[in-house]
């Protein structure tokens, strides 16, 4: 089994924040693939489901960024599963917007939810990196990651959910670079 976790914040006022994308790829992976509806479990809401032969288990963790790692771990050892079965999906500010990169472990970039990760889990869980671009001066970070995207960034964002359901099978095989290979080729600007 595989746990892959979509970091966000719980509430319909987030529900737009770049900061949430990891939560949106839960969504549309759940959408995509067919999978039940979430159950509460693990201080979030959790989706049991397969990807061809894999199964997974994605998680949305309820109790806000800065401690997501709870919830995680929580999974983690109730699957007695490690660090290398988990996958997370987070946005990321050094990546142009809806750039996406892989790798595993490493550190928190600042991140709070990937800290609180590291905290409790260790940092070899691979990470899904979704970038969300940044907006050039520090001073306008918090207010650039807790923003709604824009309207004009809502087309590209659905195409770019829908590629990485579409492809998903690849990273629940283990192969990030086909995964990301894939990726590429289906969201090529025309």
């Amino acid at each position: 089994m595989q746990i892959w976790v979509g970091l966000g914040n719980p509430g319909a006022e987030y529900a737009l924040h770049r900061h949430n994308v990891g939560y949106m790829v839960m969504d549309a992976l759940e959408e995509v693939h067919g999978f039940p509806p979430p159950k509460q479990k693990f201080q979030g809401w959790v989706v049991e489901g397969r990807l061809g032969s894999e199964k997974l288990l994605l998680l949305k963790p309820a109790t806000f960024m800065n401690e997501s790692g709870r919830a995680v771990r929580a999974a983690m050892d109730f699957y007695k599963l490690g660090p290398e079965d988990i996958t997370v999906f987070y946005d990321e500010l050094d990546l142009e917007p809806f750039k996406i990169k892989v790798k595993r472990g490493g550190g928190t970039a600042g991140h709070n939810g990937i800290k609180s990760l590291v905290a409790h889990i260790g940092a070899d869980f691979r990470r899904v990196r979704i970038g969300i671009g940044h907006p050039g001066h520090k001073s306008r970070v918090q207010g650039h990651v807790l923003g709604n995207y824009t309207k004009g960034e809502i087309d590209d964002l659905a195409e770019m959910l829908g590629a990485i359901a579409a492809e998903a099978d690849w990273l629940a095989k283990d192969n990030d670079a086909r995964f990301l290979s894939e990726l590429a080729l289906r969201m090529q600007k025309d």
